[in-house]
């Protein structure tokens, strides 16, 4: 069960969002064509990678930020930017530009930091935008509880999407996040659970102000926890499925 999109359109162009699935995809493109061996890669690694044990606060901060536009394989990157896309734009929208570029920045080097903090003397190399993304999530949570999200099913053959509350897909998600945080080991490497959680709680912390300034408790009662405007329609939630034929013969047989 994933997201693919929200009914909750953006009044403006989300340039950043825009901006910065470009740089992580062309980063991803860049050492995945330019190292042709593991222990190529693994040098670039140890040199843009988030290692919590180099992070002494006086030197190597630099991959608190860099490490956050590292991928370890295609499809870690498209999940990444796949929510980055569906929750990114109304952030982006709300907060300005700028202020969003800066409010994802910070979301995502305060979950490095709490990805440290969880076992600072870690030697694993941590990379992706997950934290960053996270955090977005987490404003967006404040924001717009009530956004419909819709999400795809699958269920071995089965195939559906349907919409659900932002509150319900957000907090299923982080739930998830903490119950793996409790139950893993960061020096083992694996999921950077604790990224995930502190990158949500950074996001939705840093987004308080912002919903004080649109009236708090007030704005919910106003919106009811819905976009302050026009949720899009979509004209379907149903996976396209084959026709049969009046006979019951099977489309797919062939003449004999």
């Amino acid at each position: 069960m994933f997201p693919i999109r929200d009914h909750n359109p953006s009044g403006r162009t989300p340039y950043v969002v825009y901006t910065l699935m470009t740089l992580n995809f062309v980063a991803f493109a860049y050492y995945s064509l330019t190292y042709d061996t593991t222990a190529e890669l693994a040098r670039f690694y140890d040199s843009y990678a988030l290692i919590p044990t180099e992070i002494d606060g006086t030197s190597r901060l630099s991959p608190l930020l860099t490490s956050m536009f590292m991928h370890g394989g295609f499809m870690h990157l498209a999940g990444n930017m796949l929510f980055l896309w569906i929750f990114g734009d109304n952030m982006e929208d709300e907060m300005g530009h700028l202020p969003f570029l800066l409010f994802y920045l910070a979301s995502g080097i305060g979950a490095g930091l709490i990805h440290v903090a969880s076992n600072p003397w870690s030697h694993v190399p941590t990379i992706g935008a997950s934290g960053a993304v996270a955090g977005v999530m987490g404003g967006y949570l404040l924001l717009f509880p009530r956004a419909r999200i819709d999400i795809l099913l699958i269920l071995v053959i089965y195939f559906r999407i349907f919409a659900i509350p932002a509150y319900l897909m957000l907090g299923v998600w982080l739930g998830m996040q903490f119950l793996g945080s409790l139950n893993s080991d960061p020096s083992q490497g694996g999921v950077a659970y604790w990224a995930h959680t502190g990158g949500f709680a950074v996001g939705f912390l840093l987004t308080i102000p912002l919903w004080l300034k649109r009236g708090g408790p007030r704005y919910w009662g106003k919106t009811h926890g819905h976009p302050p405007h026009p949720a899009t329609k979509y004209s379907t939630s149903r996976i396209p499925q084959l026709p049969r034929k009046k006979s019951g013969r099977s489309p797919w047989s062939k003449n004999r």
